[in-house]
């Protein structure tokens, strides 16, 4: 079995920008969206519905200091935030990670998740 990345101290100790009592702000310095990165609980959560209301209070008020921070740091016109629950959507890391994508107009797949979700190259086939 392999360890949890988000769980390993190597990888916090990089990749930490911002922290609170219950979550972290990771940001990897190479990213292709620039500012993007995840918020995580500290403790091993699989999915949000592991999370207790703690934590999810915790991921809030984190949510509106990655806020501040990319909005100083990027100065972008909007964000993406989201999750991917389930193996189907491509989850690799069994912990929960919600994503922040700060958001330019010069981004080659400048648009709304719901807009690329829709598009045919994600069409749904029959089995």
């Amino acid at each position: 079995m392999n360890a949890c990345p988000f769980c390993d101290p190597a990888t916090l100790e990089i990749e930490t920008m911002l922290e609170n009592r219950l979550c972290y702000f990771l940001q990897q310095p190479d990213k292709v969206l620039a500012g993007s990165g995840v918020i995580i609980p500290k403790r091993h959560c699989p999915t949000r519905h592991d999370m207790d209301l703690d934590e999810w209070d915790a991921m809030q008020d984190m949510l509106n200091l990655v806020k501040i921070f990319i909005n100083i740091s990027h100065k972008p016109l909007g964000y993406t935030i989201g999750w991917n629950c389930g193996e189907v959507t491509g989850v690799v890391i069994q912990h929960v990670h919600m994503h922040i994508i700060p958001r330019l107009t010069n981004e080659l797949m400048n648009g709304t998740v719901h807009f690329n979700l829709k598009s045919t190259a994600t069409k749904r086939f029959d089995n």
